[in-house]
């Protein structure tokens, strides 16, 4: 990333100012959508302006983590979880249709939001980037797997090729609670701190 250490507490500090402008935007769209006799299309639009707010939110909430870890100031409120719950949820967020889940899964030690935000980053860039319908995810103790990975997906799923910021955060993330990610072959292993 960068050797000034001003710069992870410069993008903290933007991604926390930039929730106050953008909690006022997704506040607003909530209230039109409660509002009755609004029509199409603009009631598509405020959905759509809704929608949009939320995502805009992930992504600070991404930023600000990996600021965090790049400044060292990263403070994980560890609880104990399950990879197979971690890779239960990966697969409500993404659609079942698209992430199938299998193991016995095994108790870890981990930021449990952050860490479902990860799992499902990862699982999406493996799709997004590798050009495939359906990953599979599988849980054994605290190791969860990914396939495929394809070579094309390979450098961005590990996070070396910057072009996907959920999977990149994801893998400073499991670095920085003790984990690790790996690719053997076609499958990303990542493995939690049990």
């Amino acid at each position: 990333m960068t050797e000034n250490p001003r710069f992870p507490k410069l993008v903290s500090l933007a991604a926390h100012d930039l929730r106050t402008p953008l909690a006022t935007v997704s506040g607003f769209a909530k209230t039109l959508i409660r509002t009755e006799g609004l029509e199409d299309p603009a009631s598509r639009y405020v959905e759509i302006i809704e929608s949009a707010a939320e995502q805009m939110v992930e992504l600070l909430d991404e930023l600000g983590l990996a600021a965090r870890i790049e400044a060292g100031s990263y403070q994980p409120n560890l609880r104990e979880a399950d990879t197979l719950e971690l890779a239960r949820v990966a697969a409500a967020t993404l659609g079942e249709e698209r992430v199938r889940v299998g193991g016995q899964g095994g108790a870890v030690q981990i930021d449990l939001e952050a860490t479902q935000r990860a799992v499902s980053a990862l699982a999406q860039c493996a799709l997004r980037h590798g050009g495939v319908e359906l990953v599979d995810t599988t849980a054994t103790g605290p190791e969860l797997t990914i396939s495929p990975i394809t070579p094309a997906s390979a450098p961005v799923v590990l996070g070396e090729d910057l072009r996907d910021l959920g999977a990149a955060v994801a893998v400073l993330l499991v670095r920085a609670l003790g984990g690790s990610v790996t690719l053997e072959g076609d499958t990303l292993h990542v493995r939690l701190p049990d």
